[in-house]
């Protein structure tokens, strides 16, 4: 019965990359065990169900991380998040829950480049010893902002800008890193973790095109936006828009009327046409700055975490189409 149940539970694996031709497979299995079972004078009703392999279990730092994994592992993974979707990713604080997402985990992704300034010590005191992979390895990081106008909101660690996922470009060496990865932690399905990473990978480029078209048109002078968080440094350099950070335009702190006056200032003097703050609770301020300025309020972007499922970003690519359309949109006017 031994080659025969090896067999079954290695079709069973492979019926997680699907296919008719793995069902055959399935089916060839299934005829060489009823043999073994003949052989041995044991009934086929009386021997044991195979068990379908487990998927990996992947730890992803956050949502955008996490939606990663999933596109390129597929049902071979399950993902834990530590920061899920429509969470501040600047105001996580490990708690022993998240150390627990740990235990049996294959594979821990990161992004790197200072964003989590808490993960070398949540993984030892998880006692987590096992691969973790730095999904910005290889990239050319921007430098972080300077302080005033362009501050970081207390982005972790070190010098350089964390928010790399904003370039689609970047994305792709994301993608590779992770694809690796998996292929290294669970070398028996790497044939389907590049499959499915090269058929990503062509809907990121054909996401990259889309984006370029949006701006088509619109004048290199009117590509001026204001934000409130210093996230979209990667997407201004990679698509052409100039992206400016509003010191004190969110729940972090009350703006003050020379902050608000320095604001109204700066965008009448570059012409700024489009303004967006997120996690923004007066609204009337904005309606204020709008009314004294030319610029229009262009709504959310998301930068740092996904939407949930029902949301409108419930993934990397929903999320960068829904970011370009709203900016393209207030550009316009």
């Amino acid at each position: 019965m031994g080659a025969g149940h090896r067999l079954v539970r290695t079709s069973r694996r492979r019926l997680l990359r699907g296919g008719f031709a793995m069902l055959a497979g399935a089916a060839v299995a299934a005829a060489s065990l009823s043999g073994a079972q003949a052989q041995s004078g044991e009934s086929p009703a009386a021997a044991e169900p195979a068990k379908a392999a487990e998927p990996i279990r992947v730890v992803a730092s956050f949502s955008i991380l996490g939606d990663l994994v999933k596109q390129i592992g597929g049902p071979l993974v399950a993902v834990d998040l530590l920061v899920g979707p429509n969470v501040d990713m600047h105001a996580f604080q490990p708690s022993p829950s998240d150390s627990r997402k740990f235990a049996g985990a294959k594979l821990v992704v990161m992004n790197g480049l200072g964003l989590e300034g808490w993960a070398e010590r949540m993984t030892k005191a998880s006692g987590y010893t096992g691969p973790v992979v730095i999904a910005t390895k290889g990239l050319k990081a921007l430098a972080k902002p300077e302080t005033g106008h362009d501050h970081d909101h207390g982005h972790g660690q070190g010098t350089n800008d964390p928010h790399a996922w904003q370039s689609v470009g970047n994305v792709k060496l994301y993608v590779a890193n992770i694809r690796d990865a998996l292929a290294a932690v669970d070398p028996a399905d790497k044939a389907a973790y590049v499959a499915n990473a090269d058929a990503y990978l062509a809907k990121l480029d054909q996401l990259d095109r889309e984006i370029r078209a949006a701006f088509d048109g619109v004048p290199k002078d009117k590509r001026q936006v204001i934000t409130a968080h210093q996230a979209f440094r990667y997407y201004g350099a990679a698509y052409g828009i100039d992206f400016r950070g509003a010191k004190g335009v969110s729940e972090e702190s009350e703006p003050s009327a020379r902050e608000i006056a320095d604001l109204i200032k700066l965008i009448k003097k570059e012409k700024v046409r489009a303004l967006f703050v997120e996690n923004i609770s007066n609204r009337r301020l904005l309606d204020r700055i709008a009314q004294e300025t030319d610029a229009k309020v262009g709504g959310t972007l998301y930068s740092d975490a996904l939407s949930d499922a029902s949301g409108p970003a419930p993934t990397y690519i929903e999320m960068m189409r829904v970011n370009t359309k709203a900016i393209a949109d207030a550009l316009r006017g």
